[in-house]
């Protein structure tokens, strides 16, 4: 008989809670009146834009490079990422004492290089419409004899950031579903995880722009589809592909997709400004926004009790204002 491995487990996910603690910040929940009412059930926010280097990504980015053996972080680490996960490695890898290499997109926002430059990192550019991230990430390793840790594809990345779920179940264990924006899927892949030994019936619901439908045309297709660069604001989801250990564990554990507009996303991030007093970056409202819409009942229709992750808030001011002051 044959058995296929399991890439992360919820033991793993706890593991890393233990190796996080003290370390990343225990994120708050934030209740709203106007939101429930809005939304037409309880929802629970679990604020991650409020993590340190203001998103999830420090979690998974942690618990990765503190694993690494002596002679590797003497070594040095590369990472590719669009902002969020080159700020995670960056401080994870001042924090351990070692040095950290980001290749990120040229027109990655400005907020997001100079928090990773302020972090201690090298980084090196490339045209995220006609180069290859990954490629360049590993041609680098390869050449200065550092580590790679990949933004989402890596058991100890994924298992970080399924302790944001877990800290949301401690705290609310009765939840109907868990709405969690998709990139790459790391974060999803560990809270659907986490959340299926701790909440069994937990409904957990993915979300993506619609430019940047990968992981629901992959679920579809039952096998990873890959599609154009995604021209979206939500940067931090402008994903080609899903990520292969990830989804493998999306398509046992999500129950599905939910599809939101930019304008959509903005209005989220609206929202979460004047009602909620909150500052998200694109990618982080998107799982609002599906709450907002009601694309949420889509795919898990009569849920009472939602949690939702707002994954991250790195965006500068002056793209905050020009996007919440948009119309139309």
């Amino acid at each position: 008989m044959t058995t296929t491995a399991v890439p992360v487990t919820a033991d793993d996910v706890r593991d890393a809670a233990v190796r996080l603690e003290g370390i990343a910040h225990r994120t708050p929940v934030v209740r709203s009146r106007t939101l429930d009412d809005v939304a037409r059930r309880a929802v629970f926010l679990k604020c991650e834009n409020l993590q340190r280097v203001g998103a999830f990504k420090f979690r998974g980015a942690y618990n990765a490079v503190s694993r690494l053996s002596v002679d590797q972080l003497a070594s040095g680490i590369v990472a590719f990422s669009s902002g969020n996960h080159g700020q995670a490695v960056a401080l994870a890898a001042r924090e351990l004492g070692t040095q950290a290499v980001v290749v990120m997109p040229e027109d990655v926002p400005s907020s997001k290089a100079d928090a990773v430059a302020g972090y201690g990192a090298e980084i090196v550019t490339y045209d995220r419409y006609t180069g290859d991230r990954a490629g360049i990430a590993a041609r680098l390793a390869e050449e200065r004899g550092m580590a790679l840790v990949p933004p989402y594809d890596h058991p100890h990345v994924i298992a970080g950031q399924g302790t944001a779920a877990l800290e949301l179940l401690e705290e609310v264990p009765d939840l109907d579903a868990l709405v969690v924006p998709v990139g790459g899927g790391g974060l999803i892949a560990g809270c659907a995880t986490i959340g299926a030994a701790v909440r069994p019936d937990l409904c957990v619901v993915g979300v993506e722009p619609e430019a940047g439908d990968d992981t629901k045309r992959s679920l579809a297709a039952g096998e990873r589809v890959r599609i154009p660069v995604p021209r979206t604001i939500a940067d931090g989801q402008a994903v080609e592909v899903p990520g292969e250990l990830t989804f493998s564990i999306v398509r046992r554990l999500v129950r599905g997709i939910a599809l939101v507009s930019d304008a959509e996303i903005v209005d989220a991030m609206r929202f979460a400004f004047d009602r909620l007093k909150l500052v998200v970056e694109p990618s982080g409202a998107s799982s609002l926004a599906a709450v907002l819409t009601g694309r949420v009942d889509e795919v898990a229709p009569g849920a009472r009790r939602v949690g939702v992750i707002l994954s991250g808030g790195n965006v500068d001011s002056e793209r905050f204002v020009a996007l919440v002051s948009r119309t139309g």
